[in-house]
C-alpha cells in the first residue's frame, strides 16, 4: 500500500471520528456575538495575524494554509503525519500556519500550549510543537498535571530555563493562546482540527482532498 494511500485511509477514520464530537470550550461567546464578528470582519484577516506561528512562508503569500489544533486532541495527532507529507509537497508553494485552539476538556491541552508558546518565545515553537505530538500517548488524557513532564521537553532543546518558566506562567502567554481561540470562535470553528485554505474553511476527509484544496487555491 502507498504512503499516500495510507494516509487518506487514516485521514478518513480520523476526521469521521472528529464529526463525533463537540468540543465545548472554557469562555464561550454567545452566538450573536460569533455572528457579528463573522458578518463583520473578513475571515482571511482573522484566520492569520501577524504574530500567527508560521511552520514556513513562502515570498509570493499567494496560498496560505491554517490548522486550529489542539495538542491533547487525538484527531489531531493523527493527522499530524498528513500535514507533514503536505508540507515536504507543497512547502514551496504555500504557507503553513499553526492555530492554537485547547479544548475545555482537555486537562492538559491548555498547558501543551502555553509550554509551546513559551518554546516559541526563544525560536523553538515547531520543535515543541512536534514534541508535543510525538508523545501524546505519554501525557494525553492523563487528568493531573504535566507540568513537570512539559518542562523536561524545554531541558531536553536546551532551553533557557528561567525564560522558559517565566513564559510559562506568565499571563501574557496564556493570553496569546485566548486570543487564537477567540478568533477561531469567530471563524465558527467548534473542535479540532479545523483547516482553512486562504480563509475559507474546508472540510476533508481524504489527503487527497487536501492536495486537490491546496492545487485549486494554486492554480
Amino acid at each position: 500500500m502507498s504512503r499516500t494511500l495510507k494516509i487518506s485511509l487514516s485521514l478518513v477514520v480520523v476526521f469521521a471520528a472528529a464529526l463525533t464530537f463537540l468540543l465545548v470550550l472554557d469562555r464561550p461567546r454567545s452566538p450573536d456575538e460569533v455572528a457579528t464578528e463573522q458578518a463583520t470582519a473578513d475571515p482571511a484577516s482573522i484566520a492569520v495575524r501577524e504574530n500567527s506561528h508560521r511552520l514556513n512562508s513562502v515570498p509570493d503569500g499567494r496560498v496560505t494554509f491554517v490548522e486550529f489544533l489542539d495538542f491533547e486532541c487525538e484527531a489531531c495527532r493523527s493527522v499530524y503525519p498528513a500535514i507533514e507529507q503536505l508540507r515536504e509537497d507543497y512547502g514551496d508553494r504555500v504557507t503553513f500556519v499553526v492555530r492554537y485552539f485547547p479544548i475545555a476538556s482537555h486537562f492538559n491541552a491548555e498547558r501543551a500550549a502555553r509550554a509551546v508558546e513559551a518554546a516559541a518565545q526563544q525560536g523553538r515553537f515547531e520543535a515543541m510543537y512536534q514534541r508535543m505530538y510525538e508523545t501524546q500517548a505519554q501525557w494525553g488524557e492523563q487528568q493531573t498535571p504535566q507540568d513537570d513532564l512539559f518542562r523536561s521537553f524545554a531541558v531536553d532543546q536546551g532551553l533557557d530555563m528561567s525564560a522558559f518558566d517565566a513564559a510559562y506562567t506568565d499571563p501574557a502567554t496564556l493570553e496569546r493562546i485566548q486570543t487564537d481561540v477567540a478568533d477561531g470562535l469567530a471563524l465558527g470553528v467548534q473542535g479540532t482540527p479545523t483547516f482553512f485554505l486562504n480563509g475559507v474553511k474546508i472540510e476533508p476527509t481524504t489527503y487527497g482532498d487536501l492536495a486537490d484544496a491546496l492545487d485549486a487555491a494554486l492554480g
